[in-house]
């Protein structure tokens, strides 16, 4: 059995590898606690390495479930399919532990092995030696499913670095202070940076019952968007097929795309559209 204060000291860490698993902070305790019930039972056995035993569990733990979704032919939910309640939880524990948005949204795209290497050797730095065991394949094997993991989620991230190589880096400034603006809830910034005929067009199912799907003018635009400032704040900048985007993915969870039109330096266009499983595959 794990000594309990050793446990205790290593279950942030435990948490934060099998969020990045599962995707879900609710999922995630839960395997923790397993991982922790499954040390009870081997109670007068000694565990020479507690940290390395907890790991290799839980992460099995996890995977059993990764493949049961995928035996269950589950597509991962976007965050409205979600109870109201499991997405706040999910969003609050990602900015205070302050997990990459952008991350959770691709990590969910990738076959249960590439999530699981993926995870623990560039995440949290496991070798690949004990990558492979709990894989049970290679070593070879476990960091072929690293690197194609790396590589579906080097197609979707955009840094800074990325963004001042752009052909468009100007218009994707003006996209930047214009959300940065919104998320602010600034009106006299945002319309600073739309042009005066500015059109917003929106899915019916994205906005509440009497929002209008389309707004035209600077102003108009500028005050129906303070209306949906906590969406904002839950938007990433991704690549989505040869374009970026911003997604909204509350609590890692995408839900719909944010692409936005500029023209002569200001903001021409903005589009809200409902996230769909193509789309999702293309930026994975």
């Amino acid at each position: 059995m794990v000594p309990t204060s050793e446990f205790e000291n290593l279950r942030p860490q435990l948490t934060a590898m099998a969020f990045r698993m599962l995707g879900s902070i609710h999922d995630a305790e839960d395997a923790v606690q397993s991982t922790w019930l499954n040390s009870v039972r081997v109670d007068g056995t000694e565990i020479r390495n507690p940290a390395a035993w907890l790991t290799t569990t839980l992460t099995r733990v996890c995977l059993d479930q990764l493949r049961a979704r995928g035996r269950r032919q589950e597509d991962p939910l976007f965050a409205d399919a979600l109870p109201a309640e499991a997405v706040a939880a999910d969003e609050l524990h990602l900015q205070r532990e302050d997990v990459s948005r952008a991350l959770m949204v691709v990590l969910d795209r990738l076959t249960p092995s590439q999530r699981v290497a993926y995870v623990l050797h560039d995440l949290f730095a496991v070798p690949f030696g004990e990558v492979a065991t709990i894989l049970g394949t290679s070593v070879d094997g476990a960091k072929k499913h690293a690197s194609r993991a790396r590589g579906r989620i080097a197609l979707t991230q955009l840094d800074s670095e990325s963004k001042s190589e752009l052909p468009s880096a100007a218009a994707t400034r003006v996209v930047d202070a214009f959300l940065a603006a919104a998320r602010g809830g600034d009106l006299d910034a945002m319309v600073a940076l739309l042009a005066d005929d500015c059109v917003r067009v929106a899915d019916r199912s994205l906005v509440p019952p009497g929002t209008p799907t389309v707004v035209r003018g600077a102003r108009a635009v500028a005050e129906e968007t303070r209306l949906f400032v906590d969406r904002i704040r839950a938007s990433t900048p991704m690549w989505l097929g040869d374009r970026v985007v911003h997604v909204i993915a509350p609590g890692g969870h995408p839900l719909a795309v944010i692409d936005i039109a500029v023209k002569s330096g200001r903001v021409a266009r903005i589009e809200i559209r409902r996230m769909t499983s193509p789309a999702l595959s293309e930026c994975s």
